[in-house]
């Protein structure tokens, strides 16, 4: 009954394809740009569909990480024009932590109840590989069953370079120290005549997907992300869902997608006049969130919201909009703040917690992978 009330008065076309949605039937690209587009009545039918599918799924369940981020360095040469947080070596804000500083983090974290620290860093080229593999051995050391979360596609393939290694070999050199999983960043639009203007030095769409499946066939599980808001258009977002989905039918290696809005404050490509941002808006989030749920349905089974990047309110809005996971604690975060995120770097288990209650959520601490630690 209610759903005939929601869907009462919508276009046809669109209630088609939410009905297919409801079906668990898979949407094509044409359809998922359609619902990228609706408004009013139309929206809210997204909404509802959604929200329904992800109740089915969780049972009304958020869930959430006690973890820590860690980023070791912000030196790089990458020079990607989203990014605020890098720099030369030659900046007086220049950092490069030394393993002793990377072991008392992680000390801090154990010693809060971290379940997973989460280790990324800039392309820097003074780094050998040696260094990735001691920041491994010293989580391992200090905390042994700490679920260690580092290292984007790009970091391996910098890697992987090093000693002129295979994207595959330099896997398993890492996971023979202690890596468990890998963030999907790096990925920020798969289109890569997107990632020409963006981010031009960086790994493009194949390298991406070709160190995301090798880390997937070796047991290595992974996040998806994408960044918006932009310079891309709605039908490059689409094609990147496509790619994430596709990869996912080959090899089940993705845990969760978390899509990331551009803060757009303090990088370069704000600047750019001729290529004028496309950003998001709040119901662009929404929509985004929302067909996310609806187009990778049966495959990606959580969508997380970022809080830095959305802010606390905003992404307690998103739980009802096809969202299942607020992410984690973090402890620190640099990459966002750098380019001029307002929210803060840390929320406490019992701030998240509240925050997934007001939602009408029932919260669930969980680890990386999605196993259930504590019900609340």
């Amino acid at each position: 009954m209610i759903i005939n009330q929601i869907f009462k008065n919508i276009k046809q076309d669109i209630k088609d394809i939410l009905k297919k949605s409801l079906a668990s039937e898979e949407l094509s690209p044409n359809e998922a740009v359609k619902l990228l587009k609706v408004k009013g009545k139309e929206f809210f039918a997204l909404q509802h569909v959604a929200d329904q599918i992800c109740f089915e799924k969780k049972n009304n369940r958020v869930t959430f990480v006690i973890n820590r981020n860690i980023n070791f360095t912000n030196i790089c040469y990458q020079k990607c024009k989203f990014c605020s947080f890098s720099l030369p070596a030659t900046h007086p804000d220049a950092f490069l932590l030394s393993i002793e500083k990377v072991e008392e983090k992680v000390i801090e974290a154990k010693n809060f109840g971290c379940t997973e620290v989460c280790i990324q860093g800039g392309i820097n080229p003074d780094l050998k590989f040696e260094f990735y593999i001691d920041i491994l051995k010293t989580v391992k050391n200090i905390a042994p069953n700490m679920h260690i979360h580092a290292f984007s596609p790009q970091e391996i393939y910098y890697m992987s370079k090093l000693y002129n290694y295979s994207i595959e070999d330099t896997l398993k050199e890492l996971l023979n120290v202690g890596l468990d999983s890998i963030p999907g960043t790096a990925a920020e639009i798969l289109v890569d005549k997107v990632r020409k203007i963006i981010c031009p030095n960086k790994v493009n769409v194949a390298q991406w997907k070709d160190i995301i499946t090798t880390a997937h066939r070796l047991g290595i599980p992974t996040t998806s992300t994408i960044m918006y808001g932009h310079i891309e258009t709605i039908y490059d977002r689409i094609r990147h869902l496509e790619v994430l989905r596709d990869i996912q039918k080959e090899t089940n290696g993705f845990t969760e997608f978390v899509p990331l809005p551009f803060v757009k404050e303090k990088p370069i490509l704000s600047q750019l006049k001729e290529f004028p941002l496309n950003p998001s808006y709040g119901m662009d989030d929404l929509k985004l969130f929302c067909v996310a749920r609806l187009f990778l349905n049966n495959l990606i089974d959580n969508i997380q919201c970022s809080w830095v990047k959305l802010g606390p309110k905003f992404a307690q809005v998103s739980l009802n909009y096809g969202v299942n996971d607020f992410s984690g604690t973090l402890m620190e975060e640099n990459i966002s703040r750098s380019a001029g995120a307002e929210f803060g770097e840390f929320l406490t288990p019992v701030e998240i917690i509240n925050i997934i209650i007001d939602a009408g959520k029932k919260p669930v601490q969980r680890d990386t992978l999605y196993n259930v630690l504590k019900c609340y």
